[in-house]
């Protein structure tokens, strides 16, 4: 729609994950340089958590890009809705598991186990990726603590990251997970962009897609779309769309308050801020006003039909 009017291949604010428009903003290096880390470590589950859209499922996929096949065997689980025996199977599979669909529970675990030792012996470390991890069962959860059991004399033989929603902290807060939370030696806690975050974030990825020229937003457009996003990469991204939307529906260059106006009101879950509608209510007052003032002299005309 707008593409060829700024000068742009593709959209630059897809909603799709894609590992090729990720900036290497500081809240994800940190989270990124954590994760090299644990993982060279060889212990237990690392959590990474953040609230809806800030960008967990693109740091999974650019974790799973960045690691060593010669070094790492990786099984990622996209849908973690599974119970225990499903779990285990699906490990299997993506560990190449020779007919795991038909084994019982008890032979499953046994070649799981001898897999990983294989593994471990070719000199790689099996590393389970697990998005969307706070809508895993409560016995799914239990069932993976006790994969992680699974451990030579010298380190442990599945390492578990965890990617989730802040209600994966509050689920291994109970009681009943203690033991799965004493095994989490490292976590990180992703926060929602700044204004120098998100204005960094809109121009590599209008670059990225092929923009070349000036700053597409204004300065003063960004704050206002930090505030409306609460700087959640997800909702900027639909502000953003719809804001070249607007500017291109009226033929500007240059994305203005105005603009990022347009959008949040069109936006479920954004946040168009009480000062503008005050604003908005005090203008329409002001019209009123001024129209019943223009309009005194034509009322001083009127009959006087009280006593």
């Amino acid at each position: 729609m707008y593409e060829a009017f700024f000068g742009l291949r593709e959209k630059p604010f897809a909603l799709t994950p894609n590992t090729g428009f990720m900036v290497q903003l500081a809240p994800y290096q940190a989270c990124l340089n954590l994760l090299r880390v644990a993982l060279a470590e060889g212990e237990g589950f690392i959590k990474v958590t953040g609230e809806v859209g800030t960008g967990k499922t693109l740091l999974c996929r650019a974790l799973l890009n960045e690691l060593d096949p010669e070094r790492y065997q990786l099984a990622w689980l996209p849908n973690p809705t599974l119970n225990p025996l499903a779990l285990r199977q699906a490990l299997a599979h993506e560990l190449h598991v020779v007919d795991a669909q038909e084994l019982d529970n008890h032979g499953l675990l046994a070649a799981l186990h001898a897999r990983l030792i294989e593994l471990a012996g070719q000199g790689k470390s099996s590393v389970l990726l697990i998005d969307e991890a706070q809508a895993l069962p409560a016995a799914t959860l239990e069932a993976l603590r006790l994969l992680t059991n699974l451990e030579t004399e010298h380190s442990k033989l599945l390492q578990v990251v965890l990617f989730g929603q802040p209600e994966l902290d509050a689920t291994l807060a109970r009681e009943d997970f203690r033991q799965l939370r004493q095994r989490i030696t490292f976590s990180y806690r992703l926060r929602p962009l700044d204004v120098s975050d998100a204005q960094r974030y809109l121009q590599e990825r209008l670059a990225v897609a092929g923009y070349r020229g000036e700053p597409l937003f204004q300065r003063a457009a960004v704050r206002r779309l930090v505030r409306g996003s609460g700087g959640i990469p997800r909702l900027l991204n639909i502000l953003a769309h719809k804001c070249l939307m607007a500017a291109f529906g009226e033929g500007k260059r240059q994305v203005s308050v105005r603009h990022v106006r347009r959008a949040l009101a069109d936006t479920e879950g954004a946040r168009p801020g009480s000062a503008h509608r005050l604003s908005w209510t005090l203008f329409g007052c002001a019209l009123s006003l001024v129209g019943l003032i223009g309009a005194w002299p034509w009322l001083e005309q009127l009959p006087k039909v009280l006593p």
